[in-house]
């Protein structure tokens, strides 16, 4: 049934005039309607703002306000925009579906530009009745007007093909048969700015997360018409940083949760869901995961061997040519359109993709438009959320309202006659200070290489430790008891734990603080980070997690209400799997008590410890289960581990002139300085 609809809908040259004249026939509501919707939307969203100023019935009223808002955003696309479904022919021969919105304005006297998105996430609602409820980042989008397209990417939902988790690129293609996700994109835009009436000639290209992957990949050599793109929160590399591992090593609740559901193979064309949320028989995964034991486990009690990408992260443990291949920053090269990267701060799932994808752009493209955004936000928060709090971070107005309109402005100047957006090279978000500041370039080239070295006692100074002596500080590692990362139970990731009080981990014995004497003025943290860590160990394996933190003052009352004295806010957390020292592709046992020099990068920071605060760094080797457990004695293959592999070790973290163990850091100077 599915076999033959395609071949029936396949687009020939007989169809493509009458989807032509089909198209010709969409007429425009009326103004009225229009204006009187831009109206209620106004109303609503004033109503809004009121209501969170008031303290009475706060919640209900934003809630109905919210779903006032929710309808008329979708009562105004439906009443504004005409749906169609393609299916878009690609170089050899398979058809991707295509989801296509116009105004019902378009006419050879106003042509719009097309703005495309291509997700593995359904283009649903299927169906030429079936409307979205929203079709850009912003209803601002929709009243903009554009001709937003869908698409199913290759071999998923209702496209044909094979669907391959972040396909490799292809720099060379020799025959129709070498497609990546950069020809199909080509290829779409070829179709649509041809075949698509009353379209400009421009096409935007934007996407979220794993769309954000696609925005990227569809830069490269990108066709003509494409003239702006913003990947946002693009993945980049999983093995080194985005999702499903951070310095290689596993972020197994989250591949545990995503797989199980998005990894369910799909042999034909379907337009149903098909997603499954796995049945954990208790909210408390912590629990579960530890019940779990080896990660060699999950097939045989849960997966069954059927979700193949599960298997390909057990069959490659290290940083070979499987997941090198599925590195895109090095192809990010010919690219013409003008670039607006977004991400989070706080985003637990692809921070490192929109940082190196701007620096691997900034460095592969002299020349064009390249700028970064990065806001408070969670994953997606710069239009899922009002940006106004993160965990126990709370930045004291809506930033996505900051930001949103100048996205906006973005897309207008490149595919409409908009004016130039007033953007710097970066735009960042200062947290801490709570404040936006642009800069030439990222990192800001004022800002000066410092260290905060470990020194004894639990102190943290700029200053490297004078004692020739070995000291170190020490604990017992237990895999049995693992170091939480989030105290919230749940099954899901947690994605407020990246700001989050640390104190329940300060407590623990298996956790190492240092922490500096109260700032006399404030210090302000802009760029990469790394650790410099100078460890022995009692087993043959270890992982070790940094994390900086920011202390408050003892008493520091926000609201009569509330009182966050002593708070010791999550800045940044990285973990690292200490196999990995010598480089990704080979994994080296520890030796025994010998100290070893473990460095690696950390994610970058932009904020300001206020004077009056500390600064604290604190070491552990656990992070449950966001990141899986080391098993402490060394077996090739991790994945493969036995559950009698997993020991108890003591880790020493060492401290002297000679072993300086530290955090560098970059110091952006103030002014008066």
């Amino acid at each position: 049934m599915i076999q033959s609809d395609l071949q029936r809908m396949r687009p020939t040259h007989a169809l493509i005039p009458l989807l032509l004249s089909v198209m010709l026939g969409c007429v425009a509501g009326p103004a009225l309607a229009a204006t009187a919707v831009t109206s209620t939307v106004t109303a609503a969203a004033t109503a809004a703002t009121t209501a969170s100023t008031t303290n009475v019935t706060t919640a209900a009223n934003l809630a109905d306000d919210k779903s006032d808002q929710i309808k008329q955003r979708a009562d105004y696309i439906r009443k504004n925009y005409c749906k169609f479904e393609y299916r878009i022919p690609m170089r050899d021969g398979k058809l991707l579906f295509t989801v296509v919105y116009v105004p019902n304005d378009a006419n050879n006297n106003k042509r719009y530009p097309i703005l495309l998105n291509r997700t593995p996430y359904s283009v649903a609602p299927y169906g030429a009745d079936q409307y979205k409820t929203q079709l850009g980042p912003t209803a601002e989008y929709e009243k903009e007007g554009f001709i937003f397209a869908y698409q199913d990417v290759r071999g998923t939902y209702m496209s044909e093909g094979e669907f391959v988790n972040m396909r490799p690129h292809i720099d060379q293609k020799k025959a129709v048969s070498d497609i990546d996700e950069s020809s199909d994109t080509y290829d779409s835009i070829e179709w649509m700015t041809r075949h698509l009436p009353n379209n400009n000639g421009k096409v935007g290209q934007w996407g979220n997360s794993y769309p954000g992957f696609y925005t990227s990949a569809g830069a490269i050599d990108g066709h003509p018409a494409l003239k702006a793109i913003s990947p946002q929160a693009p993945i980049a590399d999983w093995f080194r940083g985005d999702d499903m591992h951070r310095n290689g090593a596993f972020n197994l609740q989250m591949a545990f949760v995503f797989f199980y559901s998005f990894g369910q193979p799909r042999p034909l064309p379907v337009s149903s869901a098909g997603w499954k949320d796995f049945n954990f028989g208790t909210p408390d995964g912590y629990q579960f995961f530890l019940d779990l034991g080896s990660i060699a486990n999950a097939n045989t009690r849960h997966f069954k061997n059927a979700i193949p990408f599960w298997n390909d992260i057990v069959a490659h443990p290290n940083y070979d040519q499987f997941w090198q291949s599925r590195n895109i920053l090095p192809h990010l090269k010919n690219i013409k359109a003008a670039v607006l990267t977004v991400g989070g701060w706080y985003d637990t799932e692809d921070l490192y993709g929109p940082l190196n994808t701007y620096k691997s752009i900034e460095k592969q493209n002299p020349g064009i438009q390249n700028t970064l955004v990065i806001g408070p936000w969670t994953h997606g928060g710069w239009f899922r959320t009002d940006g106004d709090k993160v965990g126990d971070a709370n930045f004291g107005y809506r930033t996505v309202e900051t930001y949103q309109p100048i996205e906006l402005a973005f897309f207008k100047h490149h595919l409409k006659t908009g004016d130039k957006p007033a953007l710097p090279e970066a735009w960042m978000f200062e947290t801490g200070a709570n404040r936006w500041r642009g800069f030439e370039q990222w990192p800001p080239k004022e800002s000066q290489d410092q260290a905060l070295y470990f020194q004894a006692d639990g102190k943290l100074s700029f200053k490297a430790p004078a004692n020739q002596d070995a000291q170190f500080d020490e604990y017992i590692s237990d895999p049995a008891k693992p170091v939480p990362y989030t105290t919230e139970i749940g099954t899901r990731w947690n994605k407020q734990y990246v700001a989050a009080d640390q104190r329940f981990a300060t407590r623990r014995p298996d956790v190492l603080s240092w922490q500096s004497e109260v700032l006399e003025k404030d210090v302000t943290l802009a760029g990469p980070l790394s650790a410099d860590l100078f460890v022995s160990v009692t087993g043959t394996d270890a992982d070790f997690v940094v994390k900086l933190i920011d202390v408050n003052p003892a008493n520091l009352e926000t609201d009569p209400q509330t009182n966050r004295g002593n708070q010791q806010t999550l800045v940044r957390g990285e973990p690292f799997r200490a196999r990995f020292r010598d480089g990704f592709e080979t994994a080296k046992p520890l030796v025994p008590n010998q100290v070893t020099k473990v460095k690696f990068g950390i994610n970058d920071v932009f904020h300001t410890f206020q004077r009056g605060h500390r600064i604290m760094v604190q070491v552990q080797s656990s992070w449950f289960p966001f990141i899986d457990r080391n098993p402490q004695s060394f077996v090739p293959n991790i994945y493969e581990a036995k559950d009698s592999d997993f020991i108890k070790a003591t880790h020493k973290v060492y401290h002297s002139s000679s072993q300086p163990s530290a955090l560098h850091v970059k110091v952006l100077p103030a002014l008066d300085q």
